[in-house]
């Protein structure tokens, strides 16, 4: 119960439903506020304690000073917990691991059960092993079961032992494109109250639902496993940037042309830690679906949400889509009555302003490693001719600049392009050759776009015209399709559309999230081998949003973000160095060259599909019975009783070592004195730079491990897959393909030197690891700018800390990995404000001593910490000494980093009540 210091309790009547209500109005200053900061304050309002929440609390929130730096910490109490499963596995594993640590501290073993609706879907399991025929779609499910028996028990029984927790299985659809199609409220009702939906999610685009007005963002999954718990969120008040829109699209841009503009500017305006939110009367002009990929990728731009207010756009919406009219009209009601309905005129109090006229939009793609590298699509030749030097050792232009090879092993350049022709011969006996450049995946994939309509029915549309044309995929791309849900395929079937898709080769492959969280599958052997043995730079072109480097496929080293329309173009075009725009993608059946702009359909054409195809019966035919899943599904046997039966065989389900030892009284905190360094590693080292989610190669640490427990090449599976079992992701931690540790130079993976051994010899980082800990050695990482960004992947801080990694000291920090770092018991640091491991000297070879830590012991947050680092790793060696600035932002993180990490706090909290 609130304690309603502002008499802030009321009735709302919809119909004949009569709701509970905390009104906004009652607190100073709230109509001025944007819209992410009222409901914050509503939540405060519901949920004031007296102790944790207060009414200082609340007027601190009512008088936000929009140009303040963030200082007052509040705490927020999310609705519901959202989840897929690379990331809900180990949240489940936890949780059985905690009962049973709470059953051995004394506790009641019952007290581990969500306080809040959790909702897990399985999306990210299916691999696009099988492509371009009819029975994609049915042996690739057979192989996703087959592979994921283990996980998918374990998660049945996680929904039978678990209150409040519900599983979505395999086949479904995506969990952003889930959530907003069917689990979304945007308005909760529980307990007679009626408060705007929130929540917190195990992926970092939790924030796609943003466009329908929910407030929430991407946690690791040891934050989401505390909000489960009832913990509230430990959060500072932000800055809020609001982004203006005006105008509207041009015919011929997508929401994905639109999504990349954004994403450049706001990744260059700086808004990590911020919430984005979008007024103005172009906000009116932007469908739903354009909101939610806006919404999606949030974490591209680094803001911790990108929200849309409430109007009859979401409305719409909520209709087309199923709810109830009763949930619809609650939803106009209630945000009318608290001041959270659009008002296009309306300037909110904000801290920054940007501005976007939408009709300055172009036609883009992003690439090639990063979503805010936004390339204008007439340019993406000219630049990829640029870019792929990056990728292509010492090219040099021969001297008839043709494609010919000169005398040395430098590669040959033709028009300015590195070019090496590799011949491939197809199991069908027939021939072609690819050069740097082939487009080798072609995929239209992930929530971003496949929520979309308006781009999914746009690359059907070029498919039909471009096989109307004579036009198919070259050969060597492997195309796949894989929606974001059953209604895209219904609206497909229904538009007559499908069986052109399928001719160009875009077979539907599975409902998940294939190709844009790497698991593309293989290429085809004949193209793998050209690709290898001659080292080409081939490139993916997906309607993805991560292009990281090793994301996609091992075999691809440049990636290309799209819209599905291009991502159709692409793969008949066959190569980025087309100029897809004033190319010829082909020729029709008279021979006539046939251009991107003869198979692009009009705004008309694709507006026409989208309002005959689609319908409310779609989607109430798709979720009505969504968590009872298949016979396939239901035919899982699973043990039974409230804690786990572990399999002492199992590889991808173990328990793991967190609660080893743990007693109720907490360790003081302690300096680190003579650590090493793991890793020191520059700019932009992204979540999947320390914690691969594709494939598991054979000849490293965690493959090894494998091996020796009888799992086969083949059923290897992937680092997602396998993230219930500690033993094989310790051993992926740091291994993505493309990781340059510079203490290592001259390799590439997961590799460093050990120094425990003379003279330091090259290592898997895994290796040096348990080298350093049997030593009793600590550990440090270095690291350069924005470390940490892209998926909210908690094993990359669970890994770190298993590792044996003490504390990291970067330049700078993505939100979700610093706090998943303070989470597992690892020190954020940042160097000083202009410096760098490289300015200050440092190489990685040093000893490190890092004092003033025990300062937090004492109760407060201690600004910066001294480091001193011993070059040579002689103590008595010259030094170089720093104050780094300690990055553990609130009072709530200063608890959880007392205790060892937030999981061992939680279960403190949960036994003392």
């Amino acid at each position: 119960m609130s304690a309603n210091s502002f008499d802030a309790r009321s009735t709302l009547q919809v119909g004949d439903e009569s709701y509970e209500i905390f009104r906004l109005d009652k607190v100073e200053g709230s109509a001025r506020l944007p819209y992410s900061l009222k409901v914050l304050l509503e939540n405060l309002l519901r949920t004031e304690d007296g102790a944790n929440i207060t009414a200082d609390h609340i007027r601190a929130l009512g008088g936000w000073d929009s140009q303040a730096q963030p200082s007052q910490e509040i705490q927020f109490t999310p609705a519901r917990v959202i989840m897929q499963d690379f990331t809900g596995v180990p949240c489940v594993v936890d949780l059985a691991t905690m009962r049973e640590a709470v059953k051995e501290l004394g506790g009641d073993p019952a007290k581990i059960n969500p306080l809040a609706p959790a909702e897990l879907v399985i999306d990210h399991s299916v691999i696009a092993d099988r492509f371009g025929t009819p029975e994609a779609f049915t042996q690739n499910v057979e192989l996703e079961y087959g592979r994921n028996k283990e996980r998918y028990q374990f998660l049945r029984w996680g929904q039978t032992a678990f209150d409040e927790f519900k599983v979505v299985p395999p086949g479904t659809g995506i969990v952003h494109q889930v959530n907003i199609e069917h689990l979304a409220r945007t308005v909760m009702v529980r307990g007679g109250q009626a408060y705007p939906d929130t929540l917190v999610g195990t992926d970092s685009h939790t924030t796609m639902v943003n466009g329908l007005g929910v407030l929430g963002w991407g946690v690791g999954g040891i934050e989401a496993e505390a909000a489960m718990l009832g913990q509230p969120v430990s959060m500072l008040i932000p800055r809020v940037v609001g982004f203006k829109l005006t105008g509207e699209l041009k015919p011929g841009t997508t929401a994905t042309d639109l999504v990349l503009t954004i994403t450049e500017m706001l990744r260059k305006h700086g808004v990590v830690g911020k919430f984005v939110e979008f007024y103005g009367e172009g906000v009116a002009a932007t469908s739903l679906a354009n909101r939610a990929t806006i919404g999606n990728m949030s974490p591209e731009f680094g803001s911790t949400a990108a929200i849309f207010p409430i109007d009859d756009e979401t409305l719409n919406y909520l209709r087309l889509t199923g709810r109830s009219e009763q949930q619809v009209a609650l939803v106009e009601a209630y945000a009318k009555e608290q001041g959270l309905w659009l008002d296009p005129a309306a300037e909110p109090d904000f801290s920054e302003k940007l501005e976007l006229d939408l009709a300055t939009v172009v036609p883009s793609i992003a690439g090639p490693k990063r979503p805010q590298d936004r390339i204008v699509l007439a340019e993406a030749a000219q630049q990829f001719a640029q870019d792929v030097r990056n990728y292509v050792p010492d090219a040099e232009e021969d001297e008839a600049g043709k494609e010919s090879f000169p005398a040395s092993d430098a590669p040959a350049v033709s028009n300015g392009v590195p070019t090496k022709p590799t011949l491939v011969t197809a199991p069908d006996g027939s021939t072609y050759e690819i050069d740097h450049g082939a487009v080798t995946v072609a995929a239209i994939t992930s929530c971003t776009n496949t929520s979309n309509p308006y781009v999914m029915v746009a690359a059907a549309l070029v498919a039909k015209k471009a096989v109307e044309k004579g036009l198919t995929r070259k050969p060597w791309v492997k195309t796949t399709l894989a929606p974001g849900s059953k209604v895209v395929t219904d609206y497909f079937d229904k538009a007559g559309l499908t069986p052109y898709l399928d001719k160009v080769g875009f077979n539907l492959v599975g409902y998940g999230c294939t190709t844009c969280i790497g698991n593309s599958g293989p290429l085809p052997d004949e193209v793998s081998k050209a690709v290898n043995e001659a080292d080409l730079a081939v490139t993916s072109v997906l309607s993805g949003n991560r292009n990281f480097e090793g994301r996609i496929n091992p075999d691809v080293k440049m990636n290309y973000l799209a819209s599905p329309p291009l991502v159709v173009a692409y793969a008949i075009a066959g190569s980025m160095k087309v100029n897809i725009t004033t190319d010829a993608l082909g020729t029709d059946q008279e021979g006539k060259p046939v251009f991107l702009a003869d198979i692009w359909p009009t705004e008309a054409e694709v507006n026409e599909v989208v309002a005959n195809a689609i319908g409310e019966d779609m989607f109430n035919k798709s979720y009505q019975d969504v968590f009872a899943g298949d016979a396939q599904w239901q035919a899982l046997p699973i043990p039974t009783g409230n804690t786990f039966e572990w399999d002492a065989e199992s590889t991808y389900v173990r328990k793991p070592p967190y609660f080893e030892g743990m007693t109720m009284e907490t360790s003081p905190v302690e300096d680190v004195t003579g650590a090493r360094v793991l890793a020191k590693l520059g700019d932009s080292v992204t979540t999947d730079h320390i914690s691969p989610a594709g494939a598991i190669k054979a000849d490293t640490p965690a493959g090894k491990y494998l091996t020796e427990h009888g799992v086969e090449r083949r059923d290897f599976n992937s680092y997602g897959s396998r993230r219930g079992n500690h033993e094989v992701m310790i051993r992926g931690t740091f291994a993505n393909i493309r990781l340059r540790n510079q203490i290592a130079p001259g390799t590439e993976g997961g590799f460093t030197r050990d120094f425990t051994q003379a003279d330091g010899p090259v290592s898997f980082i895994y290796d040096a690891s348990q080298n350093y800990q049997a030593a009793g050695v600590p550990l440090v990482i270095l690291a350069g700018k924005e470390y940490g960004s892209g998926s909210s992947r908690d094993w990359a801080a669970k890994g770190t800390a298993l590792l044996g990694v003490k504390a990291v000291i970067a330049e700078s920090y993505e939100r979700i990995h610093r706090s998943n770092l303070i989470g597992m018991g690892v020190l954020p640091l940042q160097f000083p404000e202009g410096a760098s491991a490289q300015s200050l000297g440092l190489t990685g070879e040093e000893t490190f001593d890092i004092t003033g830590v025990t300062a937090l012991n004492e109760g407060g947050i201690p600004e910066a910490v001294k480091v001193r680092a011993a070059r040579g790793g002689a103590a008595d060696g010259p030094t170089v000494e720093f104050d780094a600035k300690v990055r553990i932002d609130t009072p709530g993180e200063a608890d959880y980093y007392r205790n060892g990490g937030i999981m061992q706090y939680v279960l403190r909290s949960l036994i003392r009540k």
